[in-house]
C-alpha cells in the first residue's frame, strides 16, 4: 500500500506469508545460507573504465547454485527415510528467491541469522554476504530458534544509503534503492545516475559499511569465483555488443536476468560519471544509431555531460538531433541536455568544468 515493494517480489501477499497456500500439509522450512566472495582473487586492470557487477552477481547465477544445494540436502534428507513408504510419503518444494516466501524472514525465524536495519539477514559468520534459499516439506522437524537482532544503536547502513532507500527497521522502499534503479528498463531518474558511480548492476554500499561484515570473504563454492573481466568490464565495448556476445560475456550471471538493454544505459551512465571524453563518439553512435529511445535518451544526458569541453560543437550535434528524433522520453533528454550546453556556452568566461 506504501509502494516501496519494487515490483518484482511474488505478487500474491497471502501465498508469500502462510505456506499452505503452495504446499499441502507444510511441516517444516528448512532455511540454507550460503556465504559468496567480497574479493576478486584477479587484480582489476587499470587499462580503461570500468564498470562493475555488484558482489551478489559474482560468478554462475546463484540461482542454479542453490537448487543444486538444495537438491543434495532433499537427497541426504531422503536417504535416512527408515522404509521405502516413509520415503514416498515425504515431499519437499526447494525455492530460490523467486518464489512465494519473503528469504530473509524465514532465515531469521531459522536461527541462521537476524535481520538487519539495511534489511539483509546478517549471519554470525559470515556476516550479510550470503544467498539464501529454502525447502518446504511435510517432516516435522524441531524448529529451531529465531536470532534476535544485533544491529543496538549502529545505523551506518542507514547514513550510507546514498538514496535513502532504509526507512531504519529492517523496512526500505526499493523504489529508492539502486540495486532496484540499475534493474529498471526506462529512464533511470536522473537523481539516481550520478549516485551509481560505475556500478551498472546492484549495489553493495549498505553491506561494506556494516561492521558484521569488516573483513568476512570467504571462497568456499567455486562457482562463485568471479571473473575479473566479467564483472569489472570494460565499459565502452558494451555499448556496441550484439545479443551474442553480451549472453556469451554475461549470460551466466544473476546480473543479466533483465537483458542487455539495462547494463548498456547503466553503463552510459558510468561512462559519465566517470568522466570518460574518450568514450564520446561512442555514446554519440548510441544517440544517433540505437533504435531504443531509453538508450539515445541516456546518450543524450552524457553527451550533455562529457561534453563541457567543446560545448558548441557539441551543441551543434545535439540541435541536429531536435528534428530527428521522435520520442517524448528521449526528447526531454534531449531538451535537457541541450539547454545544459546553451549555459555553458553563453557564459565563456566560466570554469568549464563538470558541475
Amino acid at each position: 500500500e506504501r509502494g516501496y515493494n519494487s515490483g518484482f517480489e511474488h505478487q500474491n501477499v497471502e501465498e508469500r506469508i502462510y505456506p499452505e497456500k503452495t504446499f499441502e500439509h507444510p511441516k517444516s522450512i528448512i532455511s540454507i545460507a550460503l556465504a559468496y566472495p567480497t574479493k576478486a582473487q584477479g587484480k582489476m586492470p587499470r587499462d580503461e573504465k570500468r564498470g562493475q557487477f555488484a558482489r551478489a552477481s559474482w560468478g554462475i547465477d546463484y540461482h542454479h547454485i542453490l537448487q543444486d544445494r538444495l537438491q543434495k540436502l532433499i537427497a541426504f534428507i531422503e536417504e535416512q527415510a527408515a522404509t521405502e513408504a516413509e520415503k514416498e510419503h515425504w515431499r519437499f518444494r526447494p525455492q530460490v528467491d523467486t518464489g512465494e516466501y519473503v528469504d530473509t524472514a524465514v532465515a531469521q525465524r531459522a536461527g541462521l541469522g537476524f535481520i538487519g536495519k539495511n534489511g539483509l539477514l546478517i549471519t554470525e559468520e559470515f556476516g550479510s554476504f550470503v544467498y539464501l534459499g529454502e525447502v518446504t516439506t511435510n517432516i516435522q522437524f524441531e524448529p529451531d530458534e529465531p536470532v534476535p537482532n544485533g544491529c543496538g544503536d549502529c545505523t551506518r547502513c542507514i547514513t550510507g544509503c546514498p538514496t535513502g532507500a532504509l526507512l531504519g527497521d529492517g523496512r526500505m522502499n526499493a523504489q529508492k534503492c539502486l540495486s532496484y534503479q540499475t534493474q529498471t528498463k526506462g529512464m533511470m531518474p536522473e537523481e539516481y545516475r550520478k549516485k551509481m558511480h560505475n556500478v551498472i548492476y546492484g549495489c553493495d554500499i549498505c553491506q561494506l559499511v556494516c561492521p558484521y561484515n569488516r573483513g568476512k570473504d570467504f571462497h568456499f563454492h567455486q562457482e562463485m569465483e568471479p571473473e575479473v573481466e566479467t564483472v569489472y568490464p570494460k565499459l565502452q565495448p558494451m555499448l556496441s555488443l550484439s545479443n551474442k556476445a553480451f549472453k556469451n560475456q554475461f549470460g551466466h550471471l544473476s546480473g543479466s536476468w533483465r537483458g542487455k538493454k539495462p547494463l548498456q544505459r547503466n553503463a552510459i551512465i558510468a561512462l559519465a560519471n566517470l568522466g570518460d571524453r574518450t568514450a564520446l563518439p561512442a555514446i554519440w553512435r548510441c544517440a544517433t544509431e540505437d533504435v531504443r529511445p531509453v538508450i539515445r535518451g541516456t546518450a543524450y544526458w552524457a553527451i550533455g555531460q562529457l561534453g563541457i569541453k567543446e560545448p558548441e560543437q557539441w551543441l551543434e550535434r545535439l540541435q541536429q538531433c531536435e528534428e530527428l528524433e521522435p520520442e517524448e522520453e528521449a526528447r526531454v533528454e534531449l531538451q535537457a541536455a541541450i539547454e545544459r550546453l546553451k549555459t555553458i556556452v553563453a557564459s565563456p568566461g566560466a570554469d568549464r568544468k563538470n558541475k
